[in-house]
């Protein structure tokens, strides 16, 4: 992390082995945000009707879903909270050592963080106020796909084939 200090550092300078670190964490939060994508596709659904009765309670196909109780809510909040705020923080040190441009490296951490936001609070929001918050759920959810999956996309970018182009030029 020292090398985050030097505001010249870029990850396509990195030494061979913090790349390979880089790459094997950026490995599990790609294995996350699979894995993330597959529950709220299977488990809560990719659907309006389909999020309100996962936290409201209701018919999902055959099945009857019951409301999330507060402390199922708190503990998924708790959780996600201290998680999702460790894999932002990285990611947009990350992206902010890379060449992209400002503009964009602003707009991929403010959509990683606000939908971050977004995707903590609509639990609560569709539970105990009013059903519509869906549609900021499922907002939430592009928007984590294309922050995250955007800085993510860069890093690797930076590190392994910027670096390798200008290694072959030399």
């Amino acid at each position: 992390m020292r090398n985050f200090t030097n505001t010249g550092f870029r990850l396509a300078d990195a030494s061979k082995e913090m790349k390979l670190i880089y790459t094997c964490f950026l490995a599990f939060v790609v294995a996350g945000l699979l894995t993330i994508g597959a529950y709220q596709v299977a488990r809560i659904g990719p659907t309006y009707e389909r999020i309100v009765a996962h936290y409201r309670g209701g018919e999902v196909g055959e099945e009857m879903a019951f409301p999330k109780t507060f402390g199922e809510l708190i503990e998924l909040t708790h959780f996600h909270t201290f998680v999702m705020g460790i894999i932002f923080l990285v990611l947009a040190h990350l992206s902010i050592a890379t060449s992209m441009r400002r503009f964009m490296k602003f707009f991929l951490i403010f959509t990683a963080f606000f939908s971050t936001l977004g995707n903590l609070a609509s639990p609560w929001l569709i539970r105990y106020l009013l059903p519509i918050f869906a549609l900021l759920q499922l907002l939430s959810w592009v928007g984590i796909w294309v922050g995250y999956g955007g800085m993510i996309a860069i890093s690797f970018h930076e590190m392994w084939l910027r670096a390798y182009r200008s290694s072959r030029s030399d």
